[in-house]
């Protein structure tokens, strides 16, 4: 039975605001320790990798225990670990490199172990028919944080030090760990089966949704090539073609809020064939890299990452939302985590490769091969039948 009342999703709600929150303000605070000369900026680049290395270690993990436990307790011990890992990043800072480094690994833990925690835990917590809703309230809530952020971090180091911010963000992982409400989730009880045997059965629980590879194997594609050729690239282009950083700002800037739209548009928009819509919104993201490959007005630039912001959200919303009706309940955190694994864990890998093609190759035709993968990769995903509508198509329903 499903939560109807609003309190349960205000706590969700909240934890999972706090979660990001303190995922975001923590670079931003690191890089006031650089300014500081707490941390080189080499030290900087060691302690994020290391964030993110964290979290890519404990995505499965967490996705096996959050389908074997309760979602509730792997959100508690997540938000624990980070938080009490979080102080010896500032004890780290300007002393021991590597103690700053193994405790933001350890916070990367805690912040990998939530992300599939949470989106079971929706699941559980929020009535099907309004888990749309839901979805687009919680990543509304993570828009507004990135864009609010930096702003309030830089506000905030007026009057606090560097290192209380640092452990003020560890107070909002005691947060993750305390607010969120109980879910329904019943846990079937322990077999001996083995850690990689659970994760197997969430990668053939996967496998029963054509959608959901293709729509997957699709936002991989766009978050590796398309983002993170724009990421490396628009910092350049603002400089060397308008020769201002207010194009950088700009287009970063469009892009949160046009993803803000796109979050307030899909709590309310049903398109009849939503797997199409959302897909045609993840291709939007193509503009973006198509933007930086001309000598355009700087204004269509920004009016590009605002439409790559837009089609982003209208994709994202109803993805997670598909993704907690049609999956297998018992098996939701794994295959959510599956998700995570791929396309937060591409993105680095994408930068690590980008760079080196456009050193090696330019600018222009890696903007040209990265804008054509964010148009085709979704648009090869709508071939698949069942991706219409991210549902499965009545032949495999009657298997």
């Amino acid at each position: 039975m499903k939560y109807h009342t609003s309190l349960p999703f205000v706590r969700l709600w909240t934890g999972n605001t706090a979660s990001g929150l303190a995922t975001w303000a923590l670079p931003f605070i690191l890089g006031l320790a650089v300014l500081e000369r707490s941390l080189s900026a080499v030290d900087l680049g060691i302690v994020l990798a290391a964030r993110t290395v964290g979290f890519l270690v404990a995505v499965p993990v967490a996705g096996v225990l959050a389908d074997r436990h309760s979602r509730r307790q792997v959100v508690l011990w997540a938000g624990l670990i980070a938080g009490l890992a979080t102080p010896l990043i500032a004890v780290g800072m300007g002393r021991s490199v590597l103690l700053t480094a193994v405790a933001a690994a350890v916070v990367g833990i805690g912040q990998g172990a939530c992300r599939p925690a949470f989106q079971a835990l929706t699941a559980e917590v929020i009535a099907e028919d309004r888990r749309q809703q839901a979805n687009a309230a919680m990543t509304l809530a993570v828009r507004v944080t990135t864009l609010v952020a930096p702003g309030l971090t830089a506000l905030l180091s007026q009057i606090a030090s560097t290192s209380a911010l640092v452990i003020g963000t560890g107070v909002l992982w005691l947060g993750v760990a305390l607010i969120p409400p109980r879910g329904t989730f019943a846990p079937l009880p322990a077999t001996r089966t083995r850690f990689f045997g659970e994760f197997a059965d969430g990668l053939r629980e996967a496998r029963r949704h054509p959608w959901f590879l293709a729509g997957l194997g699709a936002l991989t594609a766009v978050i590796a090539t398309g983002y993170s050729a724009t990421g490396v690239v628009l910092p350049l282009v603002s400089r060397d073609r308008y020769d201002t950083e207010a194009v950088l700002a700009g287009g970063l800037t469009a892009y949160t809020l046009g993803a803000l739209a796109g979050a307030v548009v899909i709590a309310r928009w049903r398109p009849k064939r939503q797997g199409w819509a959302a897909l045609i919104g993840l291709g939007c993201y193509g503009f973006a890299p198509l933007s930086l490959l001309f000598p355009v007005h700087p204004a269509l630039v920004i009016a590009a990452y605002a439409v790559a912001g837009l089609g982003i959200e209208l994709f994202n919303v109803p993805w997670f939302t598909a993704t907690q009706r049609e999956v297998e309940p018992g098996k939701l955190a794994r295959v959510s985590s599956l998700d995570f694994l791929f396309s937060y864990g591409l993105a680095p890998a994408g930068l690590a490769f980008i760079a080196p093609a456009i050193d090696g190759f330019g600018a222009a035709p890696v903007l040209a091969v990265c804008a054509v993968v964010c148009f085709a990769a979704p648009a090869a995903a709508a071939l698949v039948p069942s991706s219409r509508d991210f549902r499965a198509t009545a032949s495999i329903k009657g298997v």
